[in-house]
């Protein structure tokens, strides 16, 4: 498949009762993981890969992204060739043109280290019931709702439609909250129903579709990672009517996930990939426009279609002050970036994403959800013992602006 094949963009349906084709697929693969007829072989695959693989450190890193800021800590990570300095070998990252593709490329075993949604995380585990964990963040904010020009308040998006990322991703969890506290329900409607003034009608779309579909009036705005909004401010065709880290303060959105396989039996592989992404991070931070470059269709990998100047708006703003001037900030006193880098996991905000997902509409069988414990989940989901020794060894945690204890109280304020 080339670069170009692999850019180019793709629906997701918002149920199975999507008639769009490829989506479908995607859609029923993605219920049929959460099956053991299905998982079962997939997980016998992964295993016998790792079986007859390279032992130990000889595993090459195998990187599985989508074309979003979300994936720079790996893309850099490989750019900068971090993981050599670490003593590993690393393959040309793999781009990947839905979720669906990307867990279940992971799930077999065909990539070994990836990006992913935190709440998709726990569908893996939990819903898939594939042993994997977190082992660090990969950014935080770095997420809009990007509307139609026309529309200037919330309450206008009564009767529309809007269109999120993924089922199970933060993105669905903070729409859904902004809607509510503007008195508009999130439904799930068929083509050509009938959407009433209060409700709002929610769609999965692959972020590479939201500005054309935006741009076609198909949709009325949607909410997505960067740098799709910034995409759509470029070109004049959306604006940007609130972020996502001005409704819940410096959330993950994007987290590394690894097998528990391969941390577990590659222990020393895993710090070595996880002090690498870490190393990235910091790097990211200070070099915002080195890593717009690296990024951008202009760079010498060209990991993204994306231009340097959609990608320099995003990665090179470091606070929202012309945002402000707009009156589109809130929490003026939080003073974040509109993205930053990283890595610590906290239990904290793994504890509020179950709370809050579970309050949240989400299409599919939900089941696993019901008697998941937040606190449980923040002690298995994630495994922190690399991600601490990784930040210990470039600084600390100050390096990152954290607090020394490693321990926060999370902030959600629509």
């Amino acid at each position: 498949m080339t670069f170009e094949d692999q850019n180019k963009p793709l629906h997701i349906c918002a149920s199975s009762d999507c008639d769009c084709g490829l989506t479908r697929r995607d859609f029923l693969r993605m219920s049929a993981l959460a099956t053991a007829s299905v998982a079962s072989p997939l997980l016998f695959a992964g295993d016998a890969m790792a079986q007859q693989g390279p032992k130990g450190d000889d595993q090459p890193v195998k990187i599985g992204y989508l074309p979003i800021t979300d994936a720079t800590p790996l893309l850099v990570a490989h750019a900068r060739k971090l993981f050599e300095a670490e003593g590993l070998q690393a393959e040309t990252p793999r781009l990947f043109r839905s979720w669906a593709q990307v867990i279940e490329a992971f799930v077999a075993g065909q990539v070994n280290v990836i990006h992913l949604l935190s709440p998709a995380t726990l569908w893996v585990r939990y819903g898939a019931k594939f042993p994997a964990k977190v082992v660090a963040w990969n950014h935080v904010n770095g997420s809009a709702l990007t509307v139609a020009n026309e529309i200037n308040k919330v309450s206008e998006l009564g009767g529309r439609t809007v269109a999120i990322p993924f089922w199970y991703s933060i993105h669905n969890i903070l729409l859904q909250q902004i809607l509510s506290s503007n008195g508009l329900t999130p439904v799930t409607r068929a083509r050509n129903a009938t959407i009433k003034s209060n409700e709002v009608n929610l769609i999965v779309l692959a972020p590479a579709e939201m500005v054309s579909a935006l741009a076609s009036k198909s949709i009325a705005g949607y909410i997505v990672a960067e740098p799709f909004n910034a995409a759509a401010e470029n070109a004049g065709i959306g604006k940007i009517l609130r972020f996502s880290g001005d409704v819940w303060k410096n959330h993950a959105c994007c987290v590394t996930f690894l097998s528990e396989r391969d941390i577990n039996t590659r222990p020393e592989w895993a710090q070595k990939v996880t002090n690498a992404i870490v190393k990235a991070q910091l790097w990211t931070r200070s070099n915002q426009v080195d890593t717009a470059k690296l990024l951008s269709n202009v760079g010498e990998h060209r990991y993204t279609p994306h231009p340097l100047q959609v990608l320099t708006k995003v990665l090179a703003t470091t606070d929202y002050a012309g945002y402000e001037k707009q009156g589109l900030i809130v929490h003026k006193n939080w003073q974040q970036r509109r993205i930053d880098f990283q890595p610590y996991p906290f239990a904290s905000y793994t504890e509020e994403l179950v709370r809050a997902i579970g309050r949240t509409k989400v299409e599919g069988d939900t089941r696993f959800l019901a008697n998941l414990d937040p606190k449980f989940a923040a002690r298995d989901l994630v495994d922190d013992r690399f991600v601490r020794k990784a930040i210990t060894a470039v600084g600390g945690p100050a390096a990152f602006g954290l607090p020394a204890n490693l321990l926060r109280s999370e902030t959600v304020a629509v």
